[in-house]
């Protein structure tokens, strides 16, 4: 169990994140267009897990929009934003948005994804959803990088997190 806060206030989630040089645990999860999607889907590929608690927070939206604009720069990189919102609201964030250079991936149906990757919220009124994290992985998924942010509310190190892909 990891312990995070809330606006300070401490919360938990359900364990930890994979460890670095591991291989990432395999998921299935739905994107906007309601297909499913596995992480061997994008083998081949560095892949950037960014990954958050709802579209709809200010935070959130805050690393879409800067994974977005990262993630055109990137070569052989997918970004995959991960949350348990539905993905018609994932659509609707990123259409108005212009969002284009990442990929939604919604966990709502059994929060399978939270669970394996140690991610799922167990206390607090974020309770069920996801701690907001990055994970960085190389093209054969090994996890290259971690991040469980401490403070909910606060951004992620992108700084560190696009140094990992540069130094793979």
């Amino acid at each position: 169990m990891a312990s995070i806060t809330l606006k300070g206030n401490t919360i938990h989630s359900i364990g930890e994140l994979p460890a670095v040089g591991s291989m990432a645990p395999d998921f299935n999860m739905v994107q906007t267009d309601l297909s499913t999607s596995s992480l061997s889907d994008y083998k081949g590929s560095k892949v950037v897990l960014n990954i958050f608690p709802s579209i709809d927070t200010g935070t959130c939206a805050a690393s879409v929009r800067q994974f977005n604009q990262e993630a055109a720069e990137l070569e052989n990189t997918k970004v995959l934003c991960i949350s348990r919102d539905l993905p018609f609201a994932q659509a609707r964030f990123c259409g108005a948005e212009g969002i284009e250079n990442v990929i939604n991936l919604s966990d709502f149906g059994t929060g399978a994804f939270g669970k394996s990757y140690g991610l799922e919220i167990i206390d607090g009124p974020l309770k069920n959803l996801h701690s907001r994290a990055v994970v960085v992985l190389d093209e054969s998924g090994k996890v290259l990088y971690t991040e469980q942010v401490g403070e909910i509310v606060d951004e992620p190190n992108y700084k560190a997190a696009l140094e990992a892909l540069q130094s793979e």
